[in-house]
């Protein structure tokens, strides 16, 4: 045997070894579509793939921010006795266990009596926060995955300014890798900076000074909160509506979001998600406040869908998820709630790549005669989901599934769903395996027929700007497509 067929041998010996012990390393703790996907990177592409999987394949938030959120979460628990609140008489049987499925997942217990308005214009709800932030006395909290000073933000960054002049507490998240993505950082932070905001941003990747984790994960949550008074969350992020990309520019395109504006005792609970991310970042322990009622003189909005007048009274519940907490709470949630519903499922979510148990939820609930509806849009900005959201059509539509694509060129970006007639959820988690597992995020759960009638307005308005996808058309698509979203479908599994 030549040096050269020694060589080759061992190498190959190296590989099977290699890929064995990949195999059994990898699969534990894993769902089996994840340890497949890995294993196939690891056994093909063999120093790409090990390289892949020790930057971005195992290991979850540090522990001392794990330790943080359990520790707020502590503290919400302490907080809540008064303002407690399950589901009682008129709600759907299962929203009970619901509820407690949240709070044992880590979320704050449902709570009653507050005031949800919808807001579906983009500068309007930036009009609102603007508002809102003028009249503050105490504090302002924001928070978003994505924040750029740029025309259309600069009035909310004066109203900021003005606000820290008159000596109210101004504090600011955002991601910390987003921020590097999009233009004007530079000026963002200088602008904070010098109207005395306090600004951390979330989950800084600097292993010189001690930050580091997975690189993939991300703070994905957008939130603004006044005085604990007034609250806003959705899909929306700090930016113009172009997202400043000139590729965006060129082709027209513009993003379409969802926000709610919150008032009453929810707005502690999302106020504690604020918290926690400030805990996390600057080892800062703030207190929580609220107000116990919704205040009187709510703001109503108007929007195209007819969707912004204020709902009072509603229960609501606060959901954050993402790697700090021990399990994937929104995914059990979403699945529950499809599980159980008994008329209607309606989800809107721009990057839907769900996992095998959502998918089966959605099959099985078409299948068992339910009406179940997809909106999504007919451009996307990312190409993995581009190419891996297509590859699921065929399931859904085969079971019954009706698919919405928003027209070109709006970017339809919200993040929302209802149930029958009864719930509601609202917030910036996608239907998608990194929404679920990887991103840090943040929804609130609603319950009551009024709000969920306003939600229906407003998936009214995007039937009416979509095209059904039609399904004998689209098993007839180009095979090359086809290939693409399968290659793009098995990347997505690699978390």
């Amino acid at each position: 045997m030549t040096s050269t067929e020694i060589i080759g041998v061992v190498v190959l010996c190296v590989h099977i070894v290699i890929g064995f012990v990949a195999a059994v390393v990898i699969s534990l703790r894993r769902k089996p579509a994840t340890a497949i996907a890995w294993i196939l990177a690891i056994v093909f592409i063999p120093l790409l793939g090990l390289v892949a999987f020790f930057l971005v394949g195992f290991g979850r938030l540090p522990r001392a921010r794990r330790d943080k959120q359990r520790a707020v979460n502590a503290m919400m628990l302490e907080r809540s006795g008064v303002t407690e609140h399950l589901a009682g008489s008129g709600d759907p049987e299962w929203l009970g266990t619901a509820v407690r499925l949240n709070e044992r997942l880590g979320a704050p217990p449902m709570v009653g009596g507050s005031t949800p308005a919808l807001i579906e214009d983009y500068r309007e709800s930036f009009d609102a926060m603007i508002a809102d932030i003028y009249a503050a006395d105490e504090f302002v909290h924001v928070e978003f995955f994505i924040l750029v000073l740029d025309q259309t933000t600069r009035p909310l960054f004066d109203a900021l300014a003005r606000a820290a002049a008159r000596g109210v507490q101004v504090r600011v998240l955002s991601d910390f890798v987003s921020g590097h993505m999009f233009p004007h950082r530079k000026e963002t932070v200088e602008s904070l900076r010098a109207m005395g905001a306090q600004w951390r941003p979330m989950l800084p990747l600097r292993p010189w000074r001690g930050q580091w984790q997975r690189p993939d994960l991300r703070n994905h949550r957008k939130l603004v909160v006044v005085d604990g008074r007034v609250g806003y969350t959705g899909s929306q992020n700090l930016i113009d509506e172009s997202y400043l990309k000139p590729k965006n520019l060129a082709r027209g395109l513009h993003w379409l979001e969802l926000m709610v504006r919150l008032e009453g005792p929810i707005v502690g609970e999302l106020d504690a998600v604020f918290v926690t991310d400030w805990y996390s970042e600057t080892s800062e322990l703030l207190a929580v406040r609220t107000h116990p009622a919704a205040m009187p003189g709510a703001v109503s909005f108007g929007s195209p869908a007819g969707s912004g007048a204020v709902v009072r009274g509603v229960d609501a519940q606060v959901i954050p998820s993402g790697p700090s907490f021990e399990n994937d709470n929104n995914l059990k949630l979403f699945a529950m709630l499809i599980q159980n519903a008994r008329r209607r499922v309606s989800i809107t979510s721009p990057y839907f790549v769900p996992d095998e148990s959502t998918l089966l939820a959605l099959v099985t609930a078409a299948s068992r005669g339910l009406e179940v509806e997809l909106f999504v849009s007919e451009v996307a900005d990312q190409i993995l989901v581009a190419h891996a959201q297509p590859s699921y059509y065929e399931a859904l539509l085969d079971a019954g599934v009706v698919i919405w694509r928003y027209r070109a060129p709006t970017v339809l970006h919200s993040k929302h769903f209802t149930i029958d007639d009864d719930v509601a959820v609202i917030g910036s988690s996608n239907m998608d395996i990194r929404s679920f597992s990887l991103n840090m995020e943040v929804s609130v759960l609603v319950r009551g027929q009024e709000f969920t009638s306003r939600m229906r307005l407003v998936e009214d308005h995007y039937r009416s700007n979509s095209a059904r996808l039609d399904p004998e058309t689209w098993s007839r698509r180009p095979l090359g497509g086809k290939v693409l979203d399968a290659i793009a479908r098995l990347t997505s599994a690699l978390q």
